[in-house]
């Protein structure tokens, strides 16, 4: 498809959909950031939508500045997946026991283990750096040090809202029927913790005194707020990623345990709430990307849609235009509270039919209908990834 300016910025922001279905206080979103001086340029995925500080579905370059609200408060929010040798023959016609396996060894919404995890008996699980990862700790926020032992009893914890945990199976080509498990899951609360912090020192900064919209404050190069919050940043990035690949490495045992003879690829991970340090056109900047995906030549990704509609695993074809990424999803049309208006929970069963889920009030705003048609939202950055498989899911597991 390829991108299409959006007028009225300073800097460049391009948009991978039609701008005109961009929805208003989004819209505005996109032009306040493109006016902030420390901006590069600004790409917008076919998946936007409006968000707090920044849209969701924006990946924004800036020089020797970063805002927080740019990432988002679930720092290092992302997807982890893994092919296994299963097929769709091997798995029973009622899998509603696989769900409840997995919901019985995976705490789900505002759930929390009674202790820690202990890493060191999870099969398949890379045992390198977890000492050295919690060591660190002592050395974030001092307002979040009280706040370790519930870190650590949430580590391989999904949580709630769009977090889920899936079996799948393989749409089309050779690998028809193949099973993939997948899941969704950030820094829990955590992350949420030091990114709501740092948000409000930046806000409080006389740099930002002046901006269109006071939850776009910044942090600068060299002062010492950049250089806390960008410490607190890394490890929550890593938070994030090991909790999903704790979670991961559970759920690959419970398949296990119902099918002894499964084998597994290796994992596919990827971040879309982070910051990365980049370089385009010979121009060092950070990149925040709030709701998209790395897509560099090769790079392997994961974009989910909805509980009833499927997911994609991609590859990127390493677009500079857009900074070398993807959307993060399909993104909501709608918001939670319009979903549950909309909806009921016989169009939430309507929507997810043959998928063993959660078909009650509590997830009415996941409803496959409160999202964008993700095949369209696939269909307009084919110059952003390629393909590599169509995945259906036949169990979900939401918080």
């Amino acid at each position: 498809m390829g991108f299409t300016p959006l007028a009225g910025t300073r800097a460049p922001v391009r948009v991978w959909t039609d701008p005109y279905a961009i929805e208003p206080q989004a819209a505005k979103q996109l032009r306040n950031i493109g006016a902030l001086p420390w901006v590069q340029g600004v790409a917008v995925m076919p998946d936007v939508h409006f968000g707090k500080g920044a849209t969701v579905g924006s990946v924004i370059a800036m020089r020797q500045a970063v805002s927080p609200a740019a990432v988002g408060v679930d720092i290092g929010c992302g997807m982890s997946a893994v092919r296994t040798s299963l097929t769709a023959a091997d798995l029973p016609d009622d899998l509603a026991g696989l769900r409840s396996a997995i919901e019985a060894t995976i705490p789900v919404g505002f759930a929390q283990r009674k202790d820690s995890v202990d890493t060191r008996r999870i099969r398949g699980l890379e045992q390198a750096g977890w000492d050295d990862f919690w060591g660190r700790f002592a050395s974030l926020d001092r307002r979040v040090v009280q706040l370790e032992t519930r870190a650590q009893r949430q580590i391989g914890t999904l949580g709630g809202g769009n977090h889920f945990i899936e079996v799948c199976l393989e749409q089309g080509g050779a690998d028809e029927g193949r099973v993939w498990l997948m899941l969704h899951s950030g820094s829990r609360n955590i992350g949420k913790e030091l990114a709501e912090r740092h948000i409000g020192v930046a806000r409080g900064l006389p740099h930002n005194a002046d901006l269109p919209d006071r939850d776009l404050a910044v942090f600068l190069a060299g002062t010492p707020e950049m250089d806390a919050y960008r410490r607190d940043l890394w490890w929550a990035q890593e938070y994030a990623r090991r909790n999903r690949a704790v979670m991961l490495a559970l759920l690959c045992g419970v398949v296990r345990e119902h099918f002894p003879q499964v084998g597994y690829d290796e994992p596919i991970s990827c971040h879309h709430n982070y910051v990365s340090e980049e370089s385009y056109d010979g121009v060092d900047v950070l990149v925040t990307r709030k709701g998209a995906i790395r897509a560099g030549r090769g790079d392997l990704g994961i974009i989910p849609g909805s509980m009833g509609t499927g997911s994609y695993i991609v590859r990127g074809r390493g677009n500079t235009d857009a900074y070398c990424s993807a959307s993060h999803g399909a993104g909501r049309r709608m918001s939670r509270g319009q979903a549950k208006r909309t909806f009921s929970t016989e169009d939430l069963a309507a929507q997810t039919a043959g998928v063993e889920c959660r078909k009650d009030a509590g997830v009415v705003d996941e409803i496959p209908g409160a999202y964008k048609d993700i095949t369209e939202v696939m269909a307009q950055q084919e110059d952003l990834v390629e393909v590599v498989a169509h995945l259906k899911q036949v169990v979900c597991v939401k918080g």
